[in-house]
């Protein structure tokens, strides 16, 4: 394990750098193509709105599934020859994408680039995890994330880029590059994090020892559960963000930049939850960004309980604040969940990655499906899944109590 005390060498920047370039192909899989949307529901003939959702709630189900796969896998033969795997599945699915004249093809595309990304999503994660622990794995974690928010800045530009002077086609082209320059940073500078002496046997019952180790520490669950339910509410954002602002409020032109402005809020509460995570701690800083998450979100029902769409000025300040809120939930709860895990980090992962993406699809489709007209649907999503998580929060809170005793 490196010295979780140094902090600011340069294999440790080049370190987070890769981990969020990992990380990052999946962003840019998922958010250059939202303007797309439009362009590729007119080449295949689809006039319902809700259907263009699943390109982007799919590409989540194979990355929920595809951790359960890699992320065993990992434990066994080690990080760097897995995620090789998972990016070569990629590659065959963004073929797929851009060469079938199916719509039913390219969700089934889709889906197996999900299961393809979800190695370097997933082992990124368990790589942070071989190599830090406690809250300065909190602190790695959000500066990944950090650098990883870049790119939902960027990627509706550039994607709107694209089309407007080539072809939604020309996005997974980009995509590629991106993912195959990434790849071989990832090989010629990463060492392997988890040496041989450390990994485990594969065997048919790794992956069953592993689960219910994993559910013997209930605090993870509960905060891969949280992870599930804040995941699923900014999922409903992510698949219906091009519908609002293109439809509801007649801003295409606008979408890209509106969209970007969201995204730095986020990032600048992750920096902001790097500069304070390892004097307040992960815990208290995730319970009170859940806790005004919540208070954010009744406000809206409360003042716009009519249904009525505000000003989109009003809207992108309550866009703003929750998604500031989820800054400073997104990295502190994986390192929360991931604490215990160290010597199951791979399976760990995978369980915890596959439960919340799992929990986030059929939440994010329910809730998807009731935004239409209003922006209102969306709040009240938000605030159901806000009050879970504060309950789940308490929950947490009572069982590390218990094991302190």
């Amino acid at each position: 394990m490196q010295n979780n005390t140094i902090q600011s060498d340069k294999v440790n920047i080049e370190f987070i750098a890769l981990m969020a370039s990992l990380m990052a192909i999946v962003a840019l899989s998922i958010d250059a193509l939202l303007p797309a949307l439009p362009d590729i529901a007119a080449d295949f003939g689809i006039t319902d709105a809700s259907k263009n959702q699943l390109l982007v709630t799919m590409i989540f189900l194979g990355l929920g599934f595809g951790q359960l796969i890699f992320g065993p896998l990992s434990d066994s033969f080690g990080r760097k020859p897995i995620i090789y795997v998972g990016f070569m599945l990629f590659v065959l699915a963004s073929i797929l994408c851009v060469s079938t004249g199916s719509f039913e093809l390219m969700i089934l595309g889709r889906i197996m680039q999900g299961v393809g990304l979800a190695a370097p999503r997933t082992i990124s994660i368990a790589m942070v995890r071989d190599s830090y622990s406690g809250d300065y794995m909190a602190k790695v974690m959000s500066f990944v994330v950090m650098i990883f928010i870049l790119i939902p800045v960027i990627a509706p530009t550039m994607g709107q880029f694209l089309i407007t002077f080539y072809s939604w086609e020309s996005i997974f082209y980009v995509n590629l590059v991106f993912g195959i320059t990434v790849m071989f940073w990832f090989w010629k500078k990463q060492p392997e994090t988890h040496v041989k002496a450390k990994r485990t046997k594969l065997t048919s019952h790794l992956f069953i020892a592993g689960t219910k180790e994993f559910f013997r520490h209930k605090d993870a669950v509960a905060y891969t559960l949280i992870s599930g339910l804040i995941t699923g509410s900014f999922m409903v954002y992510l698949s219906t963000s091009q519908q609002i602002f293109e439809h509801q409020y007649n801003l295409a032109e606008l979408f890209p930049y509106i969209f970007a402005s969201l995204a730095i809020s986020v990032g600048f509460s992750t920096f902001l939850n790097s500069t304070l995570v390892l004097r307040y701690g992960m815990r208290r800083i995730a319970y009170t960004a859940a806790v005004l998450y919540c208070i954010v979100s009744i406000l809206y029902i409360f003042i716009f309980t009519s249904g009525k769409n505000p000003e989109i000025l009003v809207l992108v300040i309550f866009f703003a604040l929750q998604f500031t809120a989820i800054g400073f939930l997104f990295g502190n709860l994986r390192s929360l969940a991931m604490e215990p895990l160290g010597h199951i980090a791979g399976v760990g992962a995978a369980i915890n990655g596959f439960v919340s993406t799992i929990m986030a699809v059929p939440i994010a489709g329910f809730i998807g499906s009731f935004v239409t007209e209003s922006v209102l649907p969306l709040f009240i999503g938000f605030s159901i899944c806000g009050l879970l998580s504060v309950a789940l929060f308490a929950y947490a809170k009572k069982v590390i109590k218990t094991k302190v005793i």
